[in-house]
């Protein structure tokens, strides 16, 4: 079983801490006491008091029922990791192996292999070496003794080992390192200066601002036409977990209906999800609410031609506008009101772009981690990019377009699997302007199993690569001004899509263990640990009730560099899945508040009369004979399996030969950062993060 960290209980807890104890004492002046924790024995009290010798030992008592408690904690966590081991990786119960794709993932797991027996055998080696009295490698200045100094052929082995290591592999390892170093600062201070500017928003309390109703009219008669006409989109692709509460929550939009269009665009290939979905739309058009069900034929294209075939029919002219949501997100009811009067009077805005929330971040530590990266992105990214440069990459829902501007630049293309920065990238070419608003959310969820999570990185950064190689000529040929130019190709595409994965990857997963076996080539401290600790805690700022998660969020997000590094190679270089779409896996899970809402509204909806169809319309009466037959038929029980992620178990066990190699040389940091992030690894590797895939 997966284990479900969670951390909650941390902050639900009084803020009183310690074991209160009740001691006796000799002295009949003194009977009770009440230690709040260890120190509190100490504190100063009044002079005709006296500490007795059962009180220090009462705290001693206290002091060592913690240390035992511990050592008891990392004692039971071990032992769980062994028998995971033992269990997934010996035995292989409950587990099936990770699929590889032709070419580059082979490619990188094969060189990641060979840096392991590498490692191992030097550290065999090593430790020959330091039985025998060899200690050179623990010498910074290393001195490598003349031919008179040699005693013996392993002594001559060595010697020639330390000479061929100066000569030849230090050097190359030095100056990639240093290149690694420059990025890791470069990005670094990029992130700084982005949370700079979120303080400063913060501060000047800076923020797209609506005057009121803007479609509010005197003329009470015309006041409905003063509403803009809205399209809203939910396109969906065998979604049976969130199909009903994305409809429910779309259909409750505060908007005039005969000014609303919502279009369900269902590319599910199995049939049973199709007639569910048919279900419930004809459940909301009895209710009065204007919505379609559409469903291609043809399913080319993914979201991208999804969108596309809908924005083709003939009646989306009659509409100005278009809201996109996808099947796990539930907007609130008056989230048309707060998003589309901003276009009011600003014919140049063609995007405004609302948060996302997330009602399953604190379901286990991988949703956690998720929470942490998603409110930076959203808080610090998409915020400082909305007011000081009027742009940033559209997030694919949770938006409203100007029907226009989609037009203008050339609407959805199915050439990427990022659909979504692709039409934002073109759209900021021909001149539109996007807003943020931070303080407009719209639920959905997060990936609770890590594989699920994994696929969806994995088309998060090999989709920007194709993109980048295909907009890349058009961005230099472009009208826009030459920063905005530098901004996208600099900042936009380079340094946050490329240099970020290629560095973090390289440079901690790959350069840091080799310096163990090649001191010549170390990495000082301040990169290994104060300047990642300072960007973590950077990071974590959004979301200030995730700092006690703030050490396994560096190493998780180091973890993933292998995943984001594997996907940029890919779409960069057109190699094996650059263009492959996996639909990602949703719980269906809901707040309790839109729990209580909906039960709510059920008992409202039971006294009310329903308008009904006629007899022609026989799809209810086979939806109803499928839900029947469903509820009678005896369900099976779900079988959950976890996959063994070989790329992620072989620099495990690189990095915990590395932590091996530093108790040599007797370096502090370099060892436990090693030693902590072998133990990430290798649970990311045996699947021990996050829920159980079913």
């Amino acid at each position: 079983m997966a284990p479900n960290v969670d951390f909650s209980r941390w902050w639900a807890k009084d803020a009183r801490k310690g074991t209160p104890v009740v001691v006796t004492m000799e002295n009949p002046n003194y009977s009770l006491l009440e230690i709040d924790g260890p120190d509190a024995a100490f504190r100063p009290v009044d002079k005709d008091r006296g500490k007795n010798a059962k009180q220090f030992t009462w705290v001693l008592f206290l002091r060592a029922h913690r240390a035992v408690g511990c050592l008891a904690w990392l004692g039971n966590f071990l032992w769980a990791l062994l028998g995971a081991i033992k269990k997934r990786l010996i035995f292989g119960q409950g587990v099936t192996m990770e699929n590889e794709k032709a070419g580059k993932g082979k490619l990188l797991f094969g060189l990641i292999l060979a840096l392991l027996v590498s490692a191992m055998a030097f550290l065999a080696f090593e430790v020959v070496a330091h039985l025998r009295g060899l200690h050179y490698f623990q010498n910074h200045n290393l001195h490598i003794p003349q031919t008179l100094e040699i005693q013996g052929w392993f002594h001559t082995v060595y010697v020639a080992w330390l000479e061929f290591r100066v000569d030849y592999i230090a050097p190359p390892i030095q100056a990639l390192s240093r290149f690694c170093v420059v990025l890791f600062l470069i990005q670094s201070a990029d992130r700084m200066i982005l949370c700079l500017g979120c303080f400063w928003i913060k501060y000047k309390k800076i923020k797209p601002r609506i005057d009121g109703n803007v479609f509010k009219s005197d003329d009470l008669e015309g006041a409905v036409c003063n509403y803009p006409m809205v399209l809203v989109q939910i396109p969906m692709c065998n979604e049976r977990e969130v199909y009903e509460q994305s409809i429910s929550a779309v259909c409750q939009l505060d908007w005039p209906k005969d000014r609303l269009l919502i279009q369900v665009l269902d590319d599910s290939s199995d049939e049973s999800i199709q007639w569910l979905i048919k279900g419930e739309v004809s459940k909301w058009s009895q209710r009065g609410v204007n919505i379609i069900y559409r469903h291609r034929l043809v399913r080319t294209g993914y979201k991208a031609g999804n969108l596309k075939s809908a924005m083709n029919c003939d009646y989306v002219k009659a509409y100005e506008f278009v809201a996109i949501f996808d099947a796990d997100f539930q907007p609130h009811p008056d989230f048309l009101k707060q998003t589309v009067p901003h276009f009011k009077d600003n014919p140049e805005l063609g995007l405004v772009q609302a948060r996302w929330g997330f009602v399953n971040k604190d379901e286990n530590l991988l949703t956690r981690l998720q929470n942490i990266n998603l409110c930076f992105h959203f808080e610090v990214e998409q915020q400082v990019n909305g007011v000081f440069l009027n742009f940033f990459g559209f997030n694919g829902t949770a938006g409203v377009w100007r029907i226009k501007a989609l037009e203008d630049s050339g609407g959805w293309l199915e050439r990427t699997t990022v659909e979504d920065m692709d039409i934002a990238v073109r759209a900021h070419l021909h001149g539109w302007k996007f807003i943020f608003l931070n303080d407009v959310k719209v639920i959905c969820e997060v990936p609770e199993s890590y594989e699920a999570y994994k696929k969806q990185q994995h088309r998060w950064h090999s989709g920007p690569m194709q993109l980048f190689r295909l907009c890349l000529p058009a961005i230099i040929t472009s009208k826009i001004s030459f920063w905005k130019k530098a901004n996208l190709i600099l900042l936009f595409f380079l340094l946050r899509k490329v240099i970020l994965p290629f560095y973090s990857f390289t440079l901690f997963c790959i350069i840091l263990p080799l310096t163990m076996f090649v001191p010549e080539a170390e990495l000082p401290a301040w990169v290994i640990c104060y300047v990642p600790v300072f960007i973590s805690f950077l990071s974590i700022l959004p979301a200030p009730r995730s700092f006690p998660f703030i050490a396994p969020y560096l190493l998780f997000e180091n973890t993933m560099s292998v995943t984001k590094f594997n996907a940029m190679v890919s779409g960069l270089f057109q190699l094996g899945s650059s263009y492959e779409w996996v639909v990602t896996k949703k719980a269906g899970r809901a707040s309790e508040p839109d729990l209580l809402a909906a039960e709510e509204r059920e008992s409202k909806g039971i006294n009310r009369p329903q308008i009904l169809r006629g007899a022609s319309d026989s799809g209810l009466s086979e939806l109803n004979k499928l839900k029947e037959h469903q509820e009678s038929s005896p369900k099976s029980p779900v079988k959950k399996t976890n996959k063994i992620y070989k790329k992620e178990l072989a620099l495990a066990f690189l990095l915990l030969t590395a932590a091996l190699r530093s108790l040599l040389s007797a370096q502090g940091v370099h060892f436990y950062f090693l030693l902590f992030q072998g133990v990430s690894f290798l649970l990311v590797g045996l699947d021990l993060i996050g829920e159980q895939v079913s």
